[in-house]
C-alpha cells in the first residue's frame, strides 16, 4: 500500500466550526488516518497530523475544535471526499452484495452494511415543483402493495415516490407542493380524486396510450363475440394433433366442473394451472379452440396466386412451376417448393387468424400493415355490419389520438365519435364509451395537449431493474432512495 505522512502548518488561523471565528491558539495535536482512492492499483492511506484549537469567542458553545483540510478531511470521516464519492456512486448503482463484489477490483474493502448506510445518508436532489406532473403506480409486491412515482414530464426528472397509491396520499403531497398546473395520469379513479382535492385548478390529462389500450380490450371482446361471422368452419382435429389434445382437455375440464368439482380441484386432478382451467371453462363451444395449421412465411408465398392459378387449370409438373416462378424472381430451392405444394399451401386460402391476431390487424395503421394481412383483414371485417363499423370506429379514434385539434373542434370530434359508436350494436365499445364519458374532461385534454405518461412508464420500467438487483427484498425506504438518486 501507499502511506503518506503529512502535517498541517502552524500559525495558520482556522475558522471555528461552531461560530466561524478565526483562531490559531493551539490546544494540542493528534493524528488522523484517512483512506484515499487507489493509485496504480495500490490502496492509499494518509496519516495526517492536525491541530486542535481553542475557540477565542467567549460566547461560543465550543471550547475547542479540530481544523479540517479542504478536499482531504471531513468531520467524523475516515475517508477522503473523493473516495466517499466513489463508494457512494457504486452503492447507488449496485447496492449491497453486488457492490461489495465489485469494490475489490477498485482496491477497496467495504462491508455491505457500510454501503447501505452510505446510500441512505446521501442527500436527495431538491427539485422545484414541476408545472407538468406525471403520476403512475408501480408494484412493491404485485397484487398486494403498490407505490406511486411522481416525475417532471418536461425534464423527466424524478420528483418523489409515495408509499401507496391512495387518493389521500396524493392529495397531501399536492397540497404540500402547490404550483402544479397539469397532471398526466392513467384512468385511475383514485388518482383523479386525489388531484381534484389536492390541486383543483390543475388540468388532468388522461394518457393516450392507456386510452388506446382500453380500446384494444373492447375491440378484442367485439371480435370474439362476432367470431361466428368472420371465422370459417374450423378444420377437423386429426388424432394425436394439438387440436385433438385441446378438445380432450376441454371435455375433461367441463366434465369435472359439471359434477360440482371446483376450479382449483379440477386443476389438481388434471395437472393444469388454475388460469388454464379458467380459460377452458369460459369456452362453451370446443370448436372455437381448434386452430388451423400455422406456417411461417417463406420464399414461395409471393408466388402463391400464380401457383394456384396454374394448378387449377390442370396437372402441372413441379419442374415446370419451378421454372416459371424462377422467371418471376423466385430464389429458393426446389425442395422448398415441393414441400410447399405437398402441404397444400398453394390451394388453401389464408388461414383464419386468432381473435388476438385479428384484433392486432384492426388496431394497426393500414399503412404499416403488409399487403397480405391487410387484404385478409379487409375481407374478414366486411362479413358483417358490426365488424365493418368496428373497423371504422377504430380508424376514427386513431385519428383523434394522432392529430391534436383545437379544443373546441376536438371536443366536437370526440362527441361525434361517441355518438357514432352508440348508434351501432357494439356492447363492448359502449362500455368503453361510458368510461370515457365519466372522465371526459381528462380524455379531451389528453387528445388536445401534447403531454403523456410515456416518461413515467419508462421510469417504472427502470424501477423493475432496481428491484431485481436486490432480489425484491429492498424495503420501501431503500427503494425510494435508489429511484430518486438514479
Amino acid at each position: 500500500m501507499i502511506q503518506i505522512m503529512a502535517r498541517t502548518r502552524d500559525g495558520v488561523a482556522v475558522a471555528c466550526s461552531g461560530c466561524g471565528w478565526l483562531s490559531d491558539w493551539v490546544h494540542s495535536r493528534y493524528e488522523r488516518h484517512v483512506a484515499d482512492e487507489a493509485v496504480g492499483g495500490r490502496p492509499v492511506t494518509v496519516d495526517l497530523s492536525v491541530r486542535r484549537l481553542y475557540c477565542e469567542n467567549p460566547g461560543c458553545s465550543k471550547t475547542t475544535f479540530v481544523e479540517q483540510v479542504d478536499g482531504l478531511t471531513v468531520r467524523y470521516q475516515r475517508r477522503t471526499p473523493a473516495l466517499q464519492q466513489l463508494l457512494s456512486a457504486v452503492a447507488a448503482a449496485l447496492v449491497g452484495k453486488t457492490a461489495v463484489r465489485l469494490l475489490p477490483h477498485l482496491h477497496q474493502l467495504v462491508s455491505c452494511s457500510t454501503l447501505l448506510t452510505m446510500l441512505m445518508a446521501l442527500p436527495l436532489p431538491v427539485l422545484p415543483v414541476p408545472q407538468v406532473l406525471g403520476v403512475d403506480d408501480f408494484a412493491l409486491r404485485r397484487g398486494h402493495r403498490y407505490a406511486t412515482v411522481l416525475i417532471d414530464v418536461i425534464t423527466h426528472a424524478r420528483v418523489d415516490v409515495l408509499a401507496d397509491r391512495t387518493a389521500e396520499t396524493l392529495t397531501a403531497w399536492l397540497r404540500a407542493h402547490p404550483g402544479v398546473e397539469v397532471v398526466c395520469r392513467d384512468g385511475s379513479a383514485g388518482y383523479a380524486e386525489g388531484i381534484r382535492q389536492g390541486a383543483p385548478d390543475a388540468v388532468q390529462v388522461s394518457d393516450r396510450w392507456h386510452l388506446w389500450h382500453n380500446l384494444a380490450a373492447a375491440v378484442e371482446k367485439t371480435v370474439a363475440a362476432h367470431a361466428a361471422c368472420w371465422r370459417a368452419v374450423p378444420p377437423e382435429a386429426t388424432p394425436g394433433s394439438r387440436n385433438a389434445r385441446v378438445l380432450q382437455t376441454h371435455a375433461a375440464v367441463h366434465a369435472s366442473l359439471e359434477t360440482g368439482v371446483s376450479l382449483c380441484e379440477t386443476g389438481r386432478r388434471l395437472g393444469l394451472a388454475l388460469n388454464t382451467v379458467k380459460r377452458y371453462a369460459r369456452v362453451g363451444d370446443p370448436a372455437q379452440l381448434i386452430r388451423p395449421p400455422q406456417y411461417r412465411r417463406c420464399l414461395v408465398d409471393p408466388y402463391r396466386d400464380h401457383l394456384r392459378t396454374r394448378r387449377a387449370a390442370g396437372p402441372v409438373a413441379t419442374t415446370t412451376l419451378l421454372a416459371e416462378i424462377r422467371v418471376l424472381g423466385y430464389t429458393g430451392s426446389p425442395n422448398l417448393l415441393v414441400r410447399y405444394l405437398e402441404q397444400g399451401r398453394a390451394e388453401e386460402s389464408l388461414a383464419d387468424p386468432s381473435v388476438r391476431r385479428l384484433t392486432s390487424w384492426i388496431m394497426t395503421d393500414p399503412d404499416h400493415l403488409a399487403d397480405e394481412p391487410g387484404t385478409h383483414r379487409d375481407k374478414l371485417t366486411a362479413v358483417c355490419p358490426e365488424m365493418t363499423a368496428l373497423t371504422s370506429h377504430v380508424t376514427a379514434f386513431a385519428k383523434l389520438l394522432a392529430h391534436h385539434e383545437h379544443p373546441t373542434t376536438g371536443h366536437a370530434a370526440l362527441a361525434e365519435w361517441i355518438e357514432a359508436v352508440n348508434g351501432d350494436d357494439l356492447p363492448a365499445l359502449h362500455a368503453f364509451v361510458r368510461g370515457l364519458q365519466k372522465d371526459q374532461e381528462a380524455v379531451q385534454a389528453g387528445l388536445d395537449l401534447p403531454y403523456s405518461n410515456g416518461a413515467t412508464e419508462g421510469i417504472n420500467n427502470k424501477t423493475k431493474l432496481l428491484k431485481r438487483q436486490t432480489y425484491g427484498r429492498a424495503g420501501f425506504a431503500l427503494l425510494r432512495q435508489r429511484i430518486l438518486l438514479n
